[in-house]
């Protein structure tokens, strides 16, 4: 104290600066505390898919799906429709009625997706092919044109050969679609006029000439030489 005697004020401001490096020290410290315990977004505590975890049994972080599970508009509980099957063997039918618009429809789809291999008449020979790929089976070939309709859609939903399967690319729709009009391109190859509905024409033999009106134009032309 002896100190200070001669300097009162000295006495008076010791012990504010003691409190406010006191208070700065705690405000450090507690700023210390709480970035040591963040929790940034790139150190999420999360399970990695397929990465070891101890905290189940088996020692896997993914778990198994619950038996009996079915994904959002996975259920396919049509086995036609979504196989081309019935009872394991691949169907005759239809899963539903094709309308003018649906062969329409498929025939658009069959011209983007199977007609650079396939050709647009559906005889193996597409542009692809031309290039030098190898030439898939004519659709007009008998074990072909004697498939039921559903073998392509199987074919088409699962892949065949060296062809791989469409099923990404093609909705389950279209797929119907385009193997109807697979068979109508079939059905072409070797159609009648008694296969036509009724009330259509069919040209039976090449339209006559009108023998008449030819032999005017003969006569005029001859006329015009000898001028």
């Amino acid at each position: 104290m002896a100190l200070f005697a001669n300097n009162p004020m000295k006495m008076n401001t010791m012990p504010r600066k003691v409190r406010v490096s006191g208070w700065m020290l705690l405000a450090v410290a507690a700023l210390l505390l709480l970035a040591g315990c963040r929790e940034d977004m790139h150190n999420q505590p999360k399970f990695i898919p397929l990465r070891e975890n101890q905290f189940y049994g088996d020692g896997r972080s993914a778990r198994p799906v619950v038996e009996g599970t079915i994904a959002r508009g996975q259920l396919q509980d049509d086995s036609l429709l979504y196989t081309g099957k019935v009872d394991g063997k691949e169907s005759e039918q239809l899963p539903f009625p094709i309308a003018a618009a649906d062969l329409a429809r498929g025939r658009e789809r069959f011209n983007i997706y199977c007609a650079p291999c396939h050709s647009e008449l559906g005889d193996g020979n597409g542009m692809i092919v031309q290039r030098g790929f190898k030439k898939p089976p004519s659709y007009h070939e008998a074990r072909l044109v004697k498939a039921p309709i559903g073998h392509f859609f199987y074919v088409m939903t699962n892949g065949w050969g060296s062809m791989a399967d469409y099923s990404s690319q093609v909705p389950v729709a279209d797929r119907w679609r385009i193997a109807a009009y697979i068979r109508a391109l079939q059905l072409s190859q070797a159609a009648t006029p008694a296969d036509l509905p009724a009330g259509s024409v069919a040209a039976g033999k090449a339209p006559q000439a009108n023998t008449a009106a030819l032999s005017d134009q003969g006569a005029l032309n001859e006329k015009k030489e000898a001028k």
